[in-house]
């Protein structure tokens, strides 16, 4: 997969013992390569079928997988065999591996369970959480051996010679909202940027130099000030995002005009920038993706773009985001993945 314009290399630190890599992307193109995400996976599962070699709802409606394949490591902190999704963790490492060789972009990331209540990653009953996964926090312990599973899990993500796949590393996303037990009003901006600082920290220490971290505030409101009040800094991040749900005239406005302020933090920080999560919930307009999502993204150096996840329809009746063969969108999708403006898998 390549754009029309120069390829350039995500700057990586080279302190310690995180080895500097040129790991592809491509910020300041002219093409999006376009993605979907079911399970976070779509090799896993999609509208009306389940755990089936080759299917993909995407492909069943153009004819190609998607460039981006997302994976979330949810209960992996557990010691759990399958994500929170019902994902088995070495279904998903194969899946990543044969992504990865066919030429794809593996993104990951992280619904980590509330560590202190023992909840789900929604809980957010108690605004001292962080705090306490922190150095000299009552659950600092426990919180080392869960980053200790993430990067046993990451580490695992190699070829047969030994080499480390390159995956986008999200962790802490949508912090901007309050959603999640790491959410703005959860904590302070000084133990968030602690929080992510050693996440990432620990997985350099661990030797993953395959890691491309991925900043992902959510869209809303969002100018300079606000974007970047918990930006860890430019050694603790090589990719700029943003998590966007919605439809309309005035959600594409109002992401036109973040994408717009990301693509000037990315171009002054040097970083690539990228729409991490995207989607309309139930895809309800069936012009969504050459109406919205292209529209978004036009002139905007945006890397790649992420949509939700198709769950099937007997376990969550309409919880989709990308088409199907015989939804009200396919006609437009197929548009979207004709446009000279995309990419997937094969190009």
């Amino acid at each position: 997969m390549y754009w029309q314009s120069q390829r350039l290399p995500v700057q990586k630190n080279t302190s310690g013992p995180f080895l500097r890599k040129q790991i592809l992307l491509w910020p300041g193109c002219s093409r999006l390569p376009a993605t979907t995400n079911f399970s976070l996976d779509f090799p896993f599962y999609g509208h009306s079928w389940e755990y089936e070699e080759g299917r993909s709802d995407v492909k069943e409606v153009c004819g190609d997988y998607p460039a981006v394949l997302g994976c979330d490591l949810g209960h992996i902190e557990l010691g759990d065999q399958k994500n929170l999704d019902g994902v088995p963790f070495d279904v998903m490492r194969k899946a990543i591996t044969d992504h990865y060789k066919a030429g794809g972009i593996v993104t990951i990331s992280w619904h980590a369970r509330n560590p202190l209540t023992s909840s789900n990653a929604w809980d957010v009953s108690d605004n001292t959480v962080v705090a306490s996964v922190l150095e000299g926090g009552s659950h600092y312990d426990l919180f080392q051996m869960w980053l200790d599973k993430v990067a046993v899990f990451l580490d695992s993500l190699r070829l047969e010679d030994g080499t480390l796949i390159p995956v986008i590393f999200r962790p802490w996303h949508e912090h901007t909202g309050s959603w999640f037990w790491w959410g703005r009003k959860l904590c302070s901006s000084q133990e968030y940027i602690a929080l992510w600082k050693m996440t990432v920290d620990y997985m350099r220490n661990r030797g993953l130099d395959n890691l491309i971290i991925a900043y992902s505030p959510n869209y809303g409101g969002l100018d300079r000030e606000a974007y970047m009040e918990r930006y860890p800094g430019d050694d603790y991040v090589d990719l700029l995002g943003l998590d966007a749900y919605g439809d309309g005239q005035e959600f594409l406005d109002m992401l036109r005009n973040e994408l717009s302020m990301v693509a000037q933090l990315g171009k002054e920080h040097k970083k690539a920038i990228a729409l991490t999560e995207c989607g309309m919930g139930g895809l309800g307009n069936p012009l969504w993706f050459t109406q919205i999502l292209l529209k978004a993204t036009e002139g905007h150096p945006v890397s790649y773009a992420l949509v939700w996840r198709n769950a099937p329809d007997y376990l969550m009746p309409m919880h989709i985001f990308a088409p199907y063969p015989g939804h009200a969108s396919e006609q437009d999708f197929v548009a979207f993945y004709q446009d000279s403006r995309t990419l997937f898998l094969n190009d």
